[in-house]
C-alpha cells in the first residue's frame, strides 16, 4: 500500500466498516434494542476523524522498514475505538453538549429517552449509556487487535504496548479530572496531563505498536523506539497545546465546538496556567471569577480572549510548540528511521500541530 495519509485512511475506514457491521449482527441478534448502540457507533467512527492514531501507527511500521499488509492495518484500525473510547467519556466527564458539531454521546441518548417517551430520567439514562458505549469501544479495540490475524509474536509484542498505552491514557484521565479540584494553576502539572492524556497514546504508543507489529524483537530500549519516542512525546505535547489553543481560540466549524468552550468548562490547561502566572492580580481575579462558567456569553468569552493574549501567554504557547516540533523533526531525520517513513513522519508532524483556527 503507498504511505500517502489519504490511502491509509481510506483503508483504515474500510477495515473499520467490516469489523463494525460483523459487531452489528452480533448485538441486534441480543436484542434490537441494540441498534440505537450500532448506529451511533457507526456514526461516531465513520463519520469523521483524522484517524491520527492508526497513521502514526502506519508510520512506525514503515519506521521499522516494512510495508503493512491487511491485517496489519486491521491492528492498527483498533486504535481508532480507543480514541473513541476516550472521547465519549471526555465529553461525559467534562459535561460537552457536542463532538464533531453533533451531540456528545450521552446528550445523543439523552434525546433518545426523551423523543422515546422513556420512564425515568433523560440524563440520567445519557450519562448510563455514554459509560457503556465508551466501555464497549475499549472492549472492541481490544477484539479487533486480538482478531486482526498478526502473527502470534506481532501481536504479544503489540499487546506490551497497547497495555502500557491504555493504563497510561486511564492516568492522565484521572490527573485531568484532579486538576478541576487544585487551589492553583499549574504549568508543570499540565504539561504532564497533556502528556499522558493526550500526547503518549497520540503518538508516541502508536509508533511503538506500529513498529513491534513489523519487528516483534525491538524492545522499549532499541535505537528504534528510542528515537521513535525522541520523535513522538515533544509532538505529542505540542499536539495537546495546539488543541489547548484551539479549545479557547479555535473557529466552531473547524473544532465542531462552540466557541470557547474550554473556557465555559473551566479546563486547566497549559496555556491557562501561563496565563495565570502572567496576568495582573485583577486579570487574574476576572478569569478565576469566570472560568467554569457554563452560560458565558460570546462577549464575556471576546473579553476573556483578550485578556489571555495581553498577558503574553499565547506567545509563549505558540514558541513551546515550534520549539517541541523542531525536536520532533530532528529525530525523524535519524538514521535509526527507515527512509520510506520519513516523508510520512514529517507529514504528520505538520498536520498535528499546525491545525487552523
Amino acid at each position: 500500500m503507498a504511505g500517502s495519509a489519504t490511502a491509509v485512511r481510506d483503508a483504515i475506514k474500510e477495515e473499520l466498516t467490516t469489523y463494525l457491521a460483523e459487531q452489528r449482527g452480533y448485538l441486534t441478534s441480543i436484542a434490537s434494542e441494540l441498534v440505537p448502540v450500532c448506529d451511533a457507533l457507526e456514526t461516531y467512527l465513520l463519520e469523521g476523524g483524522k484517524r491520527l492514531r492508526p497513521l502514526f501507527a502506519f508510520a512506525g511500521h514503515l519506521s521499522a522498514g516494512s510495508t503493512p499488509d491487511r491485517a496489519a492495518i486491521r491492528a492498527m484500525a483498533s486504535l481508532e475505538l480507543l480514541q473513541a473510547c476516550a472521547l465519549i467519556h471526555d465529553d461525559l466527564m467534562d459535561g460537552s453538549d457536542t463532538r464533531r458539531g453533533k451531540p456528545a454521546i450521552h446528550r445523543h441518548f439523552e434525546n433518545l429517552h426523551r423523543q422515546g417517551s422513556m420512564a425515568g430520567l433523560a440524563e440520567q439514562f445519557g450519562e448510563a449509556a455514554a459509560v457503556l458505549l465508551g466501555d464497549l469501544a475499549l472492549v472492541w479495540s481490544d477484539h479487533m487487535l486480538h482478531n486482526s490475524d498478526i502473527s502470534h509474536s506481532s501481536l504479544i509484542a503489540a499487546l506490551r504496548i497497547h497495555d502500557e498505552m491504555r493504563i497510561e491514557l486511564m492516568a492522565g484521565q484521572y490527573l485531568d479530572v484532579r486538576e478541576a479540584g487544585e487551589r492553583e494553576h499549574s504549568v508543570e502539572r499540565s504539561l504532564r496531563i497533556a502528556r499522558y492524556k493526550s500526547g503518549k497514546y497520540t503518538i508516541e504508543r502508536p509508533l511503538h505498536l506500529g513498529a513491534v507489529i513489523a519487528r516483534p524483537t525491538a524492545s522499549e530500549h532499541s535505537e528504534l523506539l528510542i528515537v521513535l519516542s525522541a520523535y513522538g512525546l515533544p509532538l505529542g505535547e505540542a499536539f495537546q497545546l495546539r488543541d489547548d489553543m484551539l479549545g479557547i481560540f479555535g473557529d466552531p466549524k473547524e473544532t465542531g465546538k462552540p466557541a470557547g468552550d474550554d473556557l465555559r468548562e473551566g479546563k486547566r490547561t497549559v496555556l491557562m496556567a501561563m496565563t495565570m502566572e502572567k496576568a495582573t492580580n485583577s486579570a487574574r481575579t476576572e478569569l478565576a471569577t469566570h472560568l467554569g462558567n457554563p452560560n458565558l456569553s460570546p462577549e464575556k468569552i471576546e473579553s476573556l480572549r483578550a485578556l489571555i493574549v495581553e498577558t503574553g501567554a499565547v506567545d509563549d504557547v505558540e514558541k513551546l510548540i515550534d520549539r517541541l516540533g523542531e525536536e520532533s523533526t530532528a529525530a525523524a531525520h535519524s538514521a535509526a528511521i527507515n527512509d520510506s517513513a520519513r516523508p510520512l513522519l514529517l507529514a504528520l508532524a505538520e498536520t498535528a500541530i499546525r491545525r487552523s483556527y
